[in-house]
Formats: C-alpha cells, structure tokens, sequence
C-alpha cells in the first residue's frame, strides 16, 4: 500500500473514532438463508466460481526458486505446479497420460522429474514426457503428443493463479481489479512460507469468508481476545467489481494520533485485509501475512475445508525463526476456536431450514458486496433485496448517513483533514461510490 494511501486510511479510521461512526453501507439488506445450505446452489458456486474462474492456489514462496514444485487437489482437480529453470509458472494435470494415476504425491518439493509409480512414465518439470520403460515392448507411441496435460497458469504479485479448465483463460488484471497498486507496493513476491494449517469445519464456505467482512463482531464476539488490540465497530472500506480491501482498526492507532503523518505506518494502526473474488481472505500484520483459501466440499454443502498460509519476509523470518508458529498459533487460534466455531452453530441452526433469510446490517458492507458479487456472478444480477421499509426507514437512513458524516467533518476542521473526507462524504451521498452494488 502506497504511504498516501495509508495516510488516507489512518485518517479515516481516526475520524469515524472521534466521530462514533463506522462505515457505513447505506441500508440493510436481507440474503436468503439457502446460500449456506442447499446442494444444488453449492453444486452452481463449485462450477462457476471455481472451476470455470481462475483460482489463487497460493503465493510465490510455494516455489521459491527453479526446480521446486507444489500440488494441490482443493476442488477435485488434481494440479502439478513447477517452477522451471527459466523461472517460468506452469501448471498440469497431475496424472500420467498412460492409464491415468496421480504422479507426484507429495505436497511440495524440489525435483525436476516426476516419475508414475505405476510404470515409472517419467516427465520433465515443463511437462513433457522423457521416459516410457520397455518402449519398444509398449509399442509405438509420440512421445512429443503425450506430455502433461497443461492448465493456463499465471504469477503476479506474489500469487500463484491457475485455471482448472486447459482453454480457460486467466486475465490478470481482472482477477486483481482494484487491488493492484495495492498488491505491487507490498512486494509479496519476495515473501516465503513459514507455515500452513488446513481447517475442516461443519460450515458453509462462505460462512468463512462471512467471518472476515466485519468488525461489528470484535466487541462481543472476540471481547476477550482481539478486543484488547482493536476498536471494534470502526472500518476502512473500499469495494471493486469483485474485490475489495477492508482495513480494520487497531488500538495502536491512539499513539499515532500525536506523530507526523509523514512518519505513519498503516499496520501500527490498522490491520488491512484483503479478499480476491471467489474465496481468499488476505490478512496483514507486521509480522506477515496470512492468506485463507475457503473451499466448498464436493458433496456437504455445510462443510469447508480453509486452507491458510502464513508467509514473511525472509529477512524477518532469519531474525525471528518462531515467527510462524507465533503467528499461526495467535491467528488459528481466534479464527478457530471463535469465528469458526460460531460459524459452525449458525450452520447447524440454518440446516433445520425455518430461518428464509439472514440480515446484512448497514456496518456490515463487505457482507453486502460479497453476497451481491456472487449473486451477480451466479446469474442473478439483482442485489439482495433490501430490508426496508420493514426494519428501518429509508429517509432516516439518509438522514443518519449525512448526519454522521457531518459529525465527521466538524471532528476533522480542527485536525485539518476535512479534505479527504469531504470528498468521500460527497461520494457516498451523491451514490458515486459504489457500496453495495456488485457492478
């Protein structure tokens, strides 16, 4: 994030601090309680948002230099990724072109060969098939015709995207829409892994992704944990087609109150956190990051399997090698044992099928463009629909988004910031600024 930027953002979480206000979403809106539940609308999100959409399978660090490689079968489609001599991506099918088995077992590594248990079919690390046992016994084959089946694959900004479908096509830029000059600042493409957890939980995936969309929880929910370190209730947001950035508020922001700006550091004061259309959650600290992949099972749509990455810069990794485990130890912990534990109630509670419709409040506007994304991504363009007039009055709530950001601007006359908000007060109001419409 460039330090304008994060300028803006520290001046924007200080001022809805002194104002009381969070950010806010311009009414409620009410999303049919089935998304969580129903296996056909599971079997649609599994087909579109994942197998027909480029996936982010993982960051740089999971091949840190020529040579290595990294599998994954998150959605039923088992992927070999190589990183070659030329420094190049690539990604194939992981099985032999003979009768069909996984070649490579193992979950990362260093070979440039990959060899099938079945009849040792050998390949090289660009996928092309340099060895067939007792070929003149097998008969005549092409060899040049029968190497790895190859996806489209793609690295940028530290990520690894591939597509799951061998004629789809990866578009970079719209995969990382609106987050890019975020994205190239960071520098995450020097990053490596410290460690990983996978999470199997009796909940939807979006229900893990829910957990990321709001600080309203912090005060109640994690009263006992984050709420020592964050103001709850107070958030950054900025929404894109697909995307979106959130930047939530830390208690050290209080100390940064008296210090030059010139001299400020968003993750002193804030925690941004990141989400990349279908299902991955980008979490910033200054020690790293921790990137959460949500994934739907095949069968059970009231269960996921995340799979988070924690990843560091190299050089903060030498001076402090326990980094990852303290970091995962801290991050798991909340997640697992909070966010996704109550995730796994409100599935339970939902599966009995009597509650139509969960409501998305007006401080939750990332919920709103997460639903309304998929929605529009799903084939209903239409947002989810508004819960008014029945749980609150449209006109108050006009009157209440002007009034709280009046509230705002009389806080920053006398800090001299009445610029920045000013401008995003007329962007709200005037309905340029895109809340929770997903276009």
């Amino acid at each position: 994030m460039r330090h304008p930027v994060q300028v803006e953002v520290i001046q924007e979480l200080i001022s809805q601090l002194d104002a009381g206000v969070n950010f806010d979403a311009g009414g409620l809106r009410l999303s049919p309680a089935d998304v969580y539940t129903s296996r056909e609308h599971m079997a649609h999100e599994r087909q579109v948002l994942f197998r027909d959409y480029p996936q982010v399978v993982g960051m740089s660090g999971d091949l840190p230099g020529p040579g290595t490689f990294l599998t994954n079968n998150d959605l039923g489609v088992p992927v070999l990724l190589t990183r070659g001599a030329d420094g190049k991506v690539r990604a194939f099918l992981n099985s032999c072109r003979h009768r069909g088995p996984v070649i490579e077992h193992e979950k990362r590594g260093k070979r440039s060969r990959f060899s099938c248990r079945f009849h040792a079919w050998t390949y090289n690390n660009s996928g092309a098939l340099i060895g067939v046992p007792m070929e003149d016994h097998f008969g005549d084959i092409d060899k040049a015709c029968l190497g790895l089946i190859e996806l489209p694959a793609a690295e940028r900004y530290g990520f690894l995207v591939v597509h799951l479908d061998p004629d789809g096509v990866i578009d970079t830029d719209a995969v990382f829409e609106g987050l890019a000059d975020d994205f190239e600042s960071w520098g995450w493409d020097r990053y490596v892994l410290g460690t990983e957890q996978t999470v199997d939980m009796k909940m939807n995936w979006k229900l893990a992704t829910d957990t990321f969309g709001e600080t309203y929880h912090f005060k109640r929910l994690h009263k006992d944990t984050l709420a020592g370190n964050f103001h709850g209730d107070v958030l950054s947001y900025r929404s894109y087609a697909r995307n979106h950035r959130m930047v939530l508020c830390k208690k050290g922001i209080d100390e940064m109150r008296g210090q030059p700006a010139s001299g400020w550091n968003v993750v002193a004061g804030g925690f941004p956190v990141y989400f990349l259309f279908p299902n991955i959650v980008i979490n910033v600290s200054e020690r790293g990051i921790a990137v959460v992949r949500a994934y739907p099972d095949a069968e059970d749509p009231g269960r996921s399997i995340s799979q988070i990455g924690y990843y560091f810069e190299p050089s903060d990794l030498a001076a402090n090698p326990e980094a990852p485990a303290e970091f995962a130890a801290g991050f798991g912990r909340v997640v697992m044992e909070e966010d996704y534990a109550l995730a796994v109630s409100t599935q339970t509670a939902l599966n009995a099928g009597l509650q139509k419709t969960v409501i998305l409040g007006r401080n939750e506007a990332p919920l709103h463009h997460y639903h309304n994304t998929f929605r529009k991504a799903l084939g209903d363009g239409t947002p989810a629909p508004a819960a008014e007039p029945a749980l609150s009055s449209g006109a108050q709530s006009r009157d209440r988004l002007v009034g709280q950001f009046k509230a705002a601007i009389n806080a920053l006359k006398q800090t001299r910031q009445i610029d920045s908000l000013g401008a995003l007060l007329a962007l709200h109001v005037t309905g340029i600024y895109p809340v929770y419409d997903a276009g």
